[in-house]
């Protein structure tokens, strides 16, 4: 599970450490960088670069680096595609897999309209924007998000590179040395790793990235996607974050561990209480739980999202939280003795292709509405949820997740939470794609309609 960034003699979290435009410049001539690509995401997570060199560097940093939006999904309206990329330097890292001659490092940027104003269409203005709320009532969010995918033998199919299954080491394991190549990468860009290994499903793996704050992880699991892919491709093979791709196999899912800080205090943690939750933690949970379907349209954005989200594996389906449940939707983590600032809640539904930057975002905008109308959570709910009947559910006041993108776009669309969090910008474009996505694939002509209907109709 991921953990708490830990400082040995304080038990502490430990953020990046902050770097100036002159210490970046000063880098970049150290290791003879040429070019700089300017990283960031469209409104569904998809990175979008572009390059400069290094002679435009510096004015890049002072007045952002100018690019027309147009193409770019969520980022221009009609009338206004002109946008400015203004680099951030606490990003600046050099990309291992290129050539050190004339080295290309990379540098998320914020999206700045024509005037100099943050662009609101921007995902991560719209992370920042959250987080100030947060930083606003004295807490700073901290993630660590569990992120899985598959291997396979190539694009074009879905040839599985072994027949491994959860925790395997064995020659069974055909991506642990492309697992330790991608660690070793990722470490190299300062992106710190807590563990990796074999997933439930064939050839499917997890690597867990150190807990951090918000912004630097929704940067590296961006990063993390590439890095992965990049390795796979070095060697051969193709990796995917598609959600579902195997029939009868678990999934690939992000599970989001979260927390609020309150300076060095974790404020999910209270030693007096049954579940050591405090009733910040208790309200928080109870935003997740009451805006969890809203969210939906973000934490599992695609069509083949709910292919995932379906009873029988291990990706939750209901609405309710617990200890022990693993059909949870959320998980409270037992928090050992000594080690109180590990306390956290764990979000199951999204799955590993998601906009980290907007559902970041959500999580904690849903937490922090719990936290201000001091919502009541329910007791959790440990037993079995297989057997129990919808009518029955009901009853409890447990709700389903949306069961198709088609539901989740429904629901979203009519969620104030979710336009008040987003902002309006981000708000229509994604409903506008999602709905232009949901209406292609209800007119598809399905291999399974063919095979099942063909030959009886």
């Amino acid at each position: 599970m991921p953990k708490l960034i830990q400082n040995k003699s304080k038990n502490l979290r430990i953020l990046p450490a902050k770097r100036s435009k002159e210490f970046v410049l000063k880098k970049a001539q150290d290791l003879n960088v040429r070019f700089i690509r300017l990283w960031f995401s469209d409104i569904l997570g998809q990175l979008k670069s572009f390059a400069i060199t290094i002679d435009e560097l510096a004015e890049a940093m002072r007045e952002g680096a100018g690019f027309d939006g147009s193409a770019i999904e969520g980022f221009a309206r009609s009338d206004e595609s002109d946008r400015r990329a203004l680099p951030d330097p606490s990003t600046f890292e050099i990309l291992p897999w290129r050539p050190r001659e004339n080295a290309v490092a990379r540098m998320f940027v914020d999206i700045l309209n024509v005037q100099g104003a943050p662009f609101m269409g921007d995902p991560r203005n719209c992370l920042k924007r959250a987080l100030k709320k947060a930083s606003d009532l004295g807490y700073t969010f901290y993630v660590g998000p569990e992120i899985e995918f598959f291997y396979f033998q190539n694009s074009e199919s879905t040839k599985t590179l072994d027949q491994g299954g959860y925790f395997d080491l064995t020659s069974l394991d055909a991506g642990s040395d492309l697992r330790r190549e991608t660690v070793l990468t990722l470490e190299e860009m300062g992106i710190g790793v807590e563990t990796s290994h074999h997933e439930v499903a064939p050839s499917q793996h997890e690597i867990d990235l150190r807990y951090t704050d918000a912004l630097t992880m929704a940067d590296n699991a961006i990063t993390y996607r590439l890095v992965v892919k990049e390795i796979a491709i070095k060697n051969g093979v193709y990796a995917t974050f598609m959600p579902k791709p195997l029939k009868g196999e678990n999934g690939s899912g992000m599970h989001i561990h979260q927390s609020l800080f309150c300076g060095d205090k974790n404020a999910f943690f209270d030693k007096n209480d049954r579940h050591h939750l405090s009733k910040v933690a208790k309200h928080y949970i109870a935003g997740l739980l009451k805006y969890s379907r809203e969210i939906c349209i973000l934490t599992n954005q695609w069509v083949n999202s709910y292919k995932r989200l379906m009873p029988g594996f291990e990706a939750p389906v209901d609405v309710f939280w617990a200890n022990r449940n693993p059909s949870s939707l959320v998980r409270v983590p037992t928090v050992r003795t000594g080690h109180e600032q590990s306390a956290r809640v764990e979000f199951r539904s999204p799955d590993a292709a998601c906009n980290p930057y907007l559902v970041f975002s959500v999580l904690l905008a849903a937490g922090l509405e719990g936290i201000k109308h001091a919502l009541e959570l329910p007791e959790p709910f440990e037993q079995p949820i297989a057997g129990i009947s919808d009518p029955e559910k009901r009853k409890r006041g447990i709700e389903t997740l949306p069961r198709s993108l088609g539901e989740a776009i429904a629901i979203a669309e009519g969620s104030k939470f979710l336009k008040d969090t987003l902002g309006e910008a981000i708000f229509h474009s994604l409903i506008e794609n999602k709905k232009i996505e949901w209406s292609k694939y209800c007119a598809e002509i399905t291999d399974y309609e063919l095979e099942k209907y063909l030959p009886i109709l």
